[in-house]
């Protein structure tokens, strides 16, 4: 009796010292295109998985007159550990230029960042002091609003570490005298602590190489600079030469890192993308490995005559094939490309293509890009490198042939075919400028020669992504380099209360 009477003692202490845990808040501010949302709040949820006793308000900043990342933020599930707000939408000043977009948008909702934030400091006794912000890599402007509150700022990272070297690398040679993005486009490659080859300079990011975009390039890396500690979504085993880079070289070693991905949402839900059970009923017919799937992005799109050169190398390579085709939006313009009605869809095509590769392949709108690439009958992906992107196709196996569109995914593509092996080149130095323009037309016969060799299932690329894909899913589990990681961020959050 007595036995009993102290276990049970012992756990009702147990219990008391529970609820007496202290808590902690930490505020998330992600920037508002779906690409960034999905990562940070998937790390905003593995956050408060992994230990209850953090909170985590999301402020939501959304562009005028979009929509896109309504129904992710609508499908959150809320509770006491996870809270959404909403700021005011704002109008911007007309013609304000593109590259001055984030910038004035980010600004006219400090007013709005700093009310929301006051508020939840005056219910600190229900959820917890506040800890820490949690800034996206293209909001750091706030930054300076977690300094006016007294706590940490802490950078989200969308890309890999290698990149996030990268930025800091070329904005430290801009501080320097006479250098700017002239003196790089002189140059033919670049050498950068955080990469293992020379980079060439074609696959820099356009806004390291566009006189124009300087100013924004200055700002947006400067802001990088200035966080107590960056969370990465990569994982160490898939970058570890980056990730050495931050301890071993005298420019990157002050600045904490944590890489703690892959942060994918895989089981987002798809009911509302039209025709998607169509195409996971079709790919359930079809042998394992055998279709070429072809996507682009949600920005991603092309004009008629590359469209032309996609479909001939498409049929003159006989693969089984599923093509994410999306219509450009009017050139300069914000909205994310829409989906083609089908009379257009004819006419763009080669005459005749929808019917000769009836049995073979579709041509789709937007798509359910992680369902697809986890189903058994994809055996390759054609890829702009977006690094949500490049991180799906490694946790599900499936190898990638690089075609880079803007952004920084050449310098993605270029990590992943010349860096990592874990990919196979189409264009790798192709780029859509600012205005929507293209550099150049890939022919079919470059298209044709990557299609094939992304299919290849005796191929080096396809055995190293297998063996990545084994170790992007164990990296998160207690042991893994990115459990290791984020208990390691989890103890400096906790610290600041």
């Amino acid at each position: 009796m007595s036995k009993n009477n102290s276990k049970y003692s012992t756990s009702h202490t147990h219990t008391e010292e529970v609820l007496k845990m202290k808590k902690a808040r930490v505020v998330f501010i992600p920037f508002p295109a779906i690409s960034h949302l999905v990562s940070t709040l998937e790390f905003a949820k593995l956050l408060i998985s992994r230990d209850n006793r953090l909170r985590v308000t999301v402020l939501v900043i959304k562009f005028p007159n979009t929509s896109e990342a309504d129904v992710y933020i609508d499908s959150l599930p809320i509770s006491d550990s996870l809270h959404i707000i909403n700021l005011p939408e704002i109008s911007l000043p007309p013609n304000t230029d593109r590259a001055s977009v984030m910038s004035v948008l980010l600004e006219a909702q400090k007013p709005h960042v700093k009310q929301a934030v006051f508020n939840l400091t005056a219910q600190e006794e229900q959820h917890g002091p506040l800890a820490a912000f949690v800034v996206d890599m293209l909001c750091t402007t706030m930054i300076d609003v977690a300094k006016e509150f007294s706590v940490p700022a802490l950078i989200f990272f969308t890309s890999g570490v290698a990149s996030l070297g990268l930025m800091l690398h070329v904005h430290t040679l801009f501080e320097g005298d006479n250098f700017d993005s002239t003196q790089l486009l002189h140059k033919n490659e670049l050498a950068v602590p955080s990469f293992a080859n020379s980079v060439p300079i074609n696959s820099l990011p356009s806004f390291m190489l566009d006189k124009e975009w300087e100013s924004f390039f200055k700002r947006y890396a400067g802001g990088l600079k200035k966080p107590n500690g960056i969370i990465v979504n990569s994982f160490e085993e898939l970058e570890s030469h980056a990730v050495q880079s931050f301890f071993s070289h005298p420019d990157l070693a002050a600045l904490p890192i944590y890489p703690v991905g892959p942060l994918l949402n895989p089981d987002l839900k798809t009911d509302k993308i039209v025709g998607s059970h169509d195409i996971i009923r079709w790919l359930d017919d079809q042998p394992p490995s055998s279709v070429v799937f072809l996507c682009f992005g949600s920005r991603g799109s092309f004009y008629e005559d590359q469209i032309q050169e996609i479909a001939h190398a498409i049929e003159n390579s006989g693969v089984r094939f599923i093509w994410s085709l999306r219509k450009p939006s009017p050139k300069g313009a914000m909205p994310a490309p829409s989906d083609y009605p089908l009379l257009d869809l004819v006419s763009l095509l080669p005459e005749g293509f929808l019917d000769r590769t009836a049995e073979i392949g579709k041509v789709v709108g937007w798509t359910p890009q992680a369902q697809i690439l986890a189903h058994h009958a994809i055996g390759g992906f054609v890829s702009h490198c977006g690094w949500n992107s490049i991180l799906e196709s490694i946790y599900f196996g499936v190898p990638i042939a690089a075609w880079p569109l803007f952004a920084e995914q050449q310098i993605n593509a270029f990590e992943l075919v010349c860096e990592l092996k874990l990919g196979v080149e189409i264009a790798l130095d192709y780029r859509v400028k600012f205005n929507g323009d293209h550099n150049y037309v890939v022919t079919a016969e470059k298209i044709e020669r990557g299609i094939k060799s992304v299919l290849d299932k005796n191929g080096a690329v396809r055995k190293n992504v297998k063996e990545m894909s084994k170790k992007s899913k164990k990296t998160l589990l207690e042991g893994g380099s990115s459990y290791s990681y984020l208990s390691n961020l989890i103890d400096y959050i906790m610290n600041q209360v």
